[in-house]
C-alpha cells in the first residue's frame, strides 16, 4: 500500500490496513516522498503541476510495486492517469476547514490581522470574507502549522477539521468554519483507495471499505474540479451531502485575492453525481475564466 511519509498520511493508510488485516488480507505499507512533499519542504513557489502529492504513488501502483495507494481524496487532480481507478472511499469524516486562533473565530479577528493558509482556495474565502485581513503562506505538516501559529506566524491558522480527528488533536481556539464562508476542497475529509483499473482481486478486497454515498459524492466532487479544469492548488471549493434522497451539491470558485468569488448550490438524483458535478462547474465558469 503506497502512502506519503507525512504522520497524518501514515495514519491514515494504517487505519485502512488495520481494516484489511481483520478481513484477512495481508497489507504492508511502502512509504514514499512526493514532489509535493519535496515541494512543501523546499520553500519555493511556485507549486509544481496538478497532482504533486500523489505523482509518486500513482507511479508505484503503474510499475506494480504498490497494489493500492490510500489518497487524502483532496489531493487528487481531476483526471486520473489511464490504468488508474478510485476503487473504494470509505465514510466521509468532518468535512469543514476550521479557523484556530482567537475565541469567537473569523469574525473575531481584527482588521489586518494574519491569516495563515497554503490553499489558495482557503485564501481567496477568507478575503471574499474578510478583505481587512492579511493571508499569509505556510507549509508542512499540521504539527509544523500549529508550531509556527504558537510561536506568533500569524493571528490565525485554517486546517483541515478531518486531519485533526485522524491525528487525534483537538487545539485550543479551533472553530470550525460554515460551508457558506468556507467551502471545503472536493474530496474533502475523504479518503480515496486507489488501485489498477482490472485488478479484480484488489477490487474485491477493498469493496468492503466503501461506502456508496461517500463514493457518489466525491464523484460530484471530482466532476466539478475537472469541469474547472482545477488541480489541489485551485481556488474551487466543493461540498456533495445526501438531501431528500438525491444529492446537494455546495460549490465555490473564485480568484485567489478573493475579489472574485461565487457559490453555487445544485441537486440531482444520486444515480447521477457526475452530471450534479459538471452542472456546477458550468454555472461557475465564467468566475474561473
Amino acid at each position: 500500500m503506497a502512502t506519503r511519509r507525512s504522520p497524518l498520511a501514515l495514519a491514515q493508510t494504517e487505519a485502512v490496513a488495520a481494516s484489511l488485516r481483520l478481513a484477512g488480507h495481508e497489507a504492508e505499507l511502502l512509504e514514499l516522498t512526493t514532489t509535493g512533499d519535496r515541494w512543501s519542504a523546499s520553500g519555493r513557489d511556485p507549486a509544481p503541476d496538478r497532482g504533486l502529492f500523489v505523482k509518486e504513488l500513482e507511479e508505484a501502483l503503474l510499475d506494480g510495486r504498490a497494489h493500492l495507494a490510500v489518497h487524502s481524496a483532496k489531493d487528487l487532480p481531476g483526471e486520473l492517469p489511464e490504468g488508474l481507478a478510485v476503487l473504494a472511499v470509505p465514510p466521509r469524516e468532518d468535512p469543514r476547514d476550521v479557523l484556530v486562533g482567537p475565541v469567537g473565530g473569523l469574525g473575531a479577528l481584527p482588521v489586518d490581522s494574519a491569516v495563515a493558509t497554503g490553499s489558495p482556495r482557503r485564501a481567496a474565502q477568507i478575503l471574499a470574507a474578510r478583505p481587512d485581513l492579511r493571508v499569509v503562506p505556510i507549509r508542512g505538516n499540521v504539527g509544523t502549522r500549529l508550531d509556527k501559529l504558537a510561536r506568533g506566524e500569524a493571528d490565525a491558522l485554517v486546517l483541515a477539521a478531518a486531519g485533526l480527528r485522524r491525528l487525534g488533536i483537538a487545539p485550543e481556539g479551533a472553530m470550525p468554519l460554515p460551508v457558506e464562508v468556507s467551502t471545503p476542497a472536493p474530496g474533502q475529509g475523504l479518503l480515496a483507495l486507489e488501485g489498477r483499473a482490472g485488478d479484480r482481486e484488489v477490487a474485491e478486497a477493498v469493496a468492503p471499505l466503501d461506502d456508496p454515498v461517500a463514493h457518489a459524492c466525491l464523484l460530484a466532487e471530482r466532476a466539478l474540479l475537472a469541469g474547472l479544469g482545477g488541480g489541489c492548488m485551485t481556488p474551487v471549493g466543493a461540498l456533495c451531502e445526501p438531501h431528500d434522497g438525491g444529492l446537494r451539491l455546495t460549490a465555490f470558485a473564485g480568484t485567489p485575492d478573493g475579489v472574485r468569488a461565487e457559490r453555487v448550490v445544485r441537486e440531482g438524483p444520486r444515480s447521477a453525481p457526475e452530471a450534479l458535478g459538471a452542472a456546477a462547474a458550468a454555472a461557475l465558469a465564467g468566475v474561473m475564466g
